[in-house]
């Protein structure tokens, strides 16, 4: 790939990593919040699942704008608002506010997540699609782990604040770096063709190597005025959508829950806050190297196939967590190929979401299905934290969400996928 490529994709990464600190600093900081607000584990997970409201709401109806005024302005859009979400948290001292502020934050990332797979998937060329897409989505974790180590250290000097003044302070300087270096992609300027189409074209050309072209290709005639959710349902697409939604309403379910609750449930269990905040930091760790190994085996193996492997393995390590008193090395261990599993099977969701739908639909096919999926986000964390408010054992739920991921599994196995070569050419 082109310099240019490579730089999108690793600006695609960046803000990936910024948007894991941004709605994970919430799981880091949950115990503080517990203990300052004498919160119930029934109201602390509505603070997890805020954030995966508004990130529903963001994949959903916000976007989709993204194929009609384009990905770099609905990148900026959603980076600012996340910066002014994060900044204002500082300052408040309300449950309801900080309910509605995660709500403004999830919406941000929300729009994000989809808009970026777009990106990666326009850029990057067709050998190297599926390890670029799963390489931006690393970037998740990665800025999860940096967040635990960070609260671990700052949090018991200077208080939960410092937590969401840092990231918000660093979402806010990634706005004018997508001004200078997140240019349209020759897909989305050459279907729908906006104002000096034609100079931008050749300006991407030119800086991937390629000769400039004297006219626009013959504008498509638009299929649709609206990329809604029952084009996604029509003819072909019909079975593809109902899988690829299973799957990931189901992975969401139990990854949510476990990025949310293991800090906390570290801490329940006896655990110091520090260490406590490793256990979610060796989830991360795990979850950054599953999501690079599925995208480096997705060029051998069929995404289908690796998803399946993964989700199952992630069911077995949950069961045999249930079952087993564990040491601390052991625990951590395992809580690490728990989080290898789990997110690097969710990451192949977003590849194989990009490889159902056409491109006057992917970021809308990618945002209603990660949409979706984040119903299954927002359920899971409620659920676990009512669950665990009427006494059942953390044993107990442990072997009852590692059941989704059994389902995520084999809906993953059945999904058909679309060969994007010959339509990025």
């Amino acid at each position: 790939m082109s310099t240019l490529q490579l730089i999108v994709i690793l600006m695609c990464f960046v803000l990936n990593m910024i948007d894991g600190m941004d709605i994970l600093v919430v799981s880091f900081t949950a115990t503080k919040l517990e203990a300052e607000w004498n919160l119930s584990k029934s109201e602390l997970g509505l603070v997890f699942s805020a954030g995966l409201i508004g990130m529903m709401i963001g994949c959903l109806f916000m976007a989709p704008l993204a194929d009609k005024i384009g990905r770099t302005s609905m990148l900026l859009i959603s980076t600012t608002g996340v910066a002014i979400s994060m900044l204002t948290t500082v300052i408040i001292n309300d449950y309801a506010l900080m309910l509605f502020l995660r709500l403004i934050t999830g919406m941000g990332i929300g729009c994000l997540l989809p808009t970026m797979a777009a990106v990666a998937t326009e850029f990057a060329n067709e050998k190297s699609r599926n390890f670029s897409v799963a390489f931006f989505q690393a970037g998740w974790p990665i800025g999860a782990i940096i967040t635990g180590l960070f609260v671990s250290w700052a949090v018991p000097i200077y208080g939960w604040r410092i937590a969401y003044l840092t990231a918000g302070i660093i979402t806010a300087a990634m706005i004018p770096l997508i001004m200078l270096f997140m240019p349209e992609s020759l897909e989305f300027l050459g279907k729908r063709q906006p104002k000096n189409a034609l100079r931008r074209i050749n300006k991407l050309l030119k800086s991937m190597g390629h000769a400039p072209v004297n006219t626009l290709p013959k504008k498509p005639v638009p299929i649709e005025k609206k990329a809604t959710v029952l084009k996604l349902l029509d003819g072909k697409l019909k079975r593809p959508t109902i899988l690829l939604w299973i799957g990931v309403f189901f992975s969401f379910m139990t990854l949510y829950t476990l990025i949310s609750w293991i800090p906390n449930i570290a801490t329940t269990s006896g655990m110091p806050f520090d260490l406590a905040t490793y256990a979610g930091t060796a989830l991360n760790v795990g979850a950054f190297a599953g999501t690079l190994v599925i995208g480096w085996l997705s060029a051998w193996i069929g995404l289908n196939r690796l998803l399946f492997i993964y989700m199952l393995s992630a069911s077995a390590f949950m069961v045999i967590y249930a079952n087993f008193s564990l040491s601390y090395p052991i625990l951590f261990a395992l809580i690490l190929l728990i989080g290898f599993s789990v997110q690097g099977g969710m990451t192949g969701f977003y590849p194989t979401a990009a490889r159902v739908y056409p491109h006057h639909i992917r970021a809308s096919g990618i945002g209603w299905a990660m949409g979706i999926g984040r119903t299954g986000a927002i359920a899971g964390p409620a659920l676990f934290g009512i669950i665990f408010d009427n006494g059942v054992s953390i044993q107990t739920l442990f072997i009852i969400f590692s059941v989704p991921l059994i389902l995520s599994g084999a809906a993953a196995y059945f999904i058909p996928l679309r060969n994007l070569k010959q339509e990025t050419n």
